[in-house]
């Protein structure tokens, strides 16, 4: 029975497991983007999300922690120079799983697992989100807040009708008078008359 063991072991030994993911880490490291199966990506999640978090600082220590999970220095020198620098301020959560679908082959689920500040799409999508703080009250603080946003917006459109309003002002003071000419009603009274 496997009660109260939370880790996937993959179907493989520990030493395979250990090494898969070293591997799987490595190549996710970088080329910020790799396609796997559902499983393993969520162990992979779990196994890289810690040495991302120690690539914020580079220290000799941290160095060696990575390399000791890692085992390759182009991953650990990719680490440290290119991604500890992007995910900086960054709190968690490096890694985004999106599922593709099943195998051809096996019908396993597949996934693709990809560093989430290296992907071009999701950063421009995101950009004009601002953050903002959400907090729960009972008082209808959300109403009031609700509200608010729409009478900054109409407060906007006001005085840019009141700049366009001045300015046809002062564009007809400049234009010469002309002196009324009759209405069209009353000229087409007249050539009846006639």
């Amino acid at each position: 029975m496997r009660h109260g063991k939370k880790i996937n072991h993959l179907g493989r030994t520990a030493s395979h497991r250990a090494a898969m993911l070293s591997n799987m880490a490595s190549s996710l490291i970088i080329h910020k983007r790799i396609v796997t199966t559902v499983a393993k990506a969520k162990a992979l999640r779990v196994f890289v999300e810690p040495i991302i978090t120690r690539s914020k600082d580079a220290s000799t220590h941290n160095y060696r922690t990575a390399f000791s999970y890692l085992k390759d220095k182009e991953a650990v020198t990719e680490l440290f120079t290119v991604v500890g620098g992007k995910v900086a301020n960054r709190d968690g959560g490096y890694t985004r799983i999106l599922k593709t679908g099943n195998r051809a082959g096996d019908n396993a689920e597949m996934a693709m697992i990809e560093l989430v500040d290296f992907n071009e799409f999701f950063e421009g999508f995101n950009a004009d989100k601002k953050k903002s703080t959400t907090r729960r009250s009972r008082r209808g603080g959300a109403a009031a807040a609700k509200t608010a946003a729409p009478a900054a917006v109409v407060v906007e459109e006001v005085a840019v009708e009141e700049v366009a309003v001045e300015e046809v002002v002062a564009e007809t003071a400049e234009a010469p008078v002309v002196e009324d000419a009759p209405a069209a009603d009353e000229t087409a009274a007249e050539d009846e008359a006639k």
